[in-house]
């Protein structure tokens, strides 16, 4: 098995993540390959906004609970750096290729040692008027649709064993 299909196969979502901030260096990395994933007609529609500012990051965890129902609860599972995937709003293949940046960006973040989890409520979150503001304060212009959250860091647990594969998933036509 390739290193590849090896992180495919062995990368999970992690539940509990160290406080610590990961290199910037990774970071970057992680980005970078959210930047190639593949896009419909190579539009290249989604863009990331990486948040590694405590009292920001807190704040949209915070608005994330509140949307999900919950209190006193950290959707992130305490994960230092948020990566939000957003895509142009009237792109109709935005949800693809915003979860296409996702698939990368958490592979990429497991190839490093790092864990994440893909967290919902960035389509709820983006719009209300104070992160449409954000993007605007950011220099985003336009109007976008939030795809997802990748929360990123040091995982604070053992990486997780896989589940059983479902049976009866795979259909040949040969």
């Amino acid at each position: 098995m390739n290193d590849i299909i090896r992180a495919m196969v062995e990368r999970r979502s992690i539940r509990k993540f160290k406080p610590d901030m990961p290199p910037e260096s990774d970071i970057g990395q992680i980005i970078e390959a959210g930047l190639y994933a593949a896009s419909a007609r190579g539009e290249q529609s989604a863009i990331i906004v990486a948040v590694t500012n405590r009292e920001l990051r807190d704040r949209i965890s915070a608005d994330n609970c509140r949307i999900g129902g919950w209190e006193n609860f950290d959707p992130f599972y305490g994960a230092p750096v948020i990566l939000i995937v957003l895509a142009k709003k009237n792109w109709p293949n935005r949800v693809y290729d915003g979860s296409l940046v996702m698939g990368n960006l958490m592979l990429a973040a497991h190839s490093l040692g790092l864990g994440s989890i893909w967290i919902h409520r960035a389509k709820e979150e983006f719009e209300m008027p104070e992160y449409k503001q954000l993007l605007k304060d950011l220099g985003v212009e336009g109007e976008w649709e939030g795809i997802g959250h990748c929360a990123v860091g040091f995982m604070d647990c053992e990486l997780p064993k896989p589940p059983e594969r479902k049976p009866g998933r795979v259909f040949r036509a040969e």
